[in-house]
């Protein structure tokens, strides 16, 4: 049985989006999805009315069914089915979704006085990242901390810092903008460190109701990959980290 183009260009439309959705990790956003596959509507538009006698015989079934007499339960099923699909397609879509209430949060939640950080207790109070003191080598973590960024963090942070990655407009908040005079350059690199290494989940209670979506680094970096981001992210962002207050003796 031969398949007319018209079916043909439906099935690679099908195809096209079985692989953005679902063949591609980590998953594109929604926004990202829709533009493909404009994309790939578009371009076999365009294939379609580049030759005449291909456009004949893609338009051919469809002026089969909107005609023919002995196609019109068929035609009376599609003009039924099509604006209930519609109807239902616009609801999902305008609808108002519900979330949690409104309620005060806190960007920079206090950070606990220490972690555990897979095996090891480590103090967040007055702790100083261990790597800034190595002068030495310190050039060289800078570069090794931007691998760690671009193979891990900037789908959501962004190619430069400003939080406005790949992934970005899927997520609720988005993610920081290290390039905002607020965000890392209020902070401690503990209290980065900290963030970074318990994630989203990892928040206390004032974080709620909207947590980060960051997943917990400590499951995939190790503790000295996560002093090299953070070294990189500060330096990226041409700020400096803020440092612990020395109490008067």
């Amino acid at each position: 049985m031969r398949i007319s183009k018209f079916s043909q260009a439906i099935l690679m439309v099908v195809f096209a989006f079985l692989v953005f959705k679902f063949a591609i990790r980590p998953p594109i956003p929604s926004s990202l999805l829709y533009f493909y596959m404009m994309i790939v509507i578009f371009a076999i538009f365009i294939y379609v009315i580049s030759d005449t006698q291909l456009l004949q015989a893609f338009i051919s079934p469809i002026k089969s069914i909107l005609v023919e007499e002995k196609k019109k339960r068929l035609r009376l099923v599609i003009f039924t089915v099509l604006p209930i699909f519609a109807a239902i397609f616009t609801y999902i879509n305008v609808s108002v979704s519900v979330g949690p209430p409104a309620e005060l949060r806190f960007t920079h939640p206090a950070p606990p006085l220490q972690i555990q950080f897979r095996e090891n207790l480590i103090r967040i109070e007055g702790l100083e990242n261990p790597l800034r003191s190595d002068v030495a080598n310190f050039s060289k973590y800078i570069e090794e901390g931007a691998v760690i960024y671009f193979k891990n963090c900037f789908f959501c942070h962004g190619d430069n810092l400003d939080g406005n990655g790949h992934f970005a407009e899927a997520l609720n908040p988005r993610p920081g903008n290290f390039t905002d005079p607020g965000t890392i350059a209020q902070l401690q690199e503990s209290y980065v460190f900290w963030r970074v290494s318990k994630g989203g989940r990892g928040l206390p209670d004032e974080g709620t109701p909207w947590n980060s979506a960051m997943p917990a680094w400590e499951n995939i970096l190790t503790e000295e990959e996560i002093w090299k981001v953070i070294i990189y992210i500060y330096d990226a962002a041409s700020v400096k980290p803020r440092r612990w207050e020395e109490l008067p003796e």
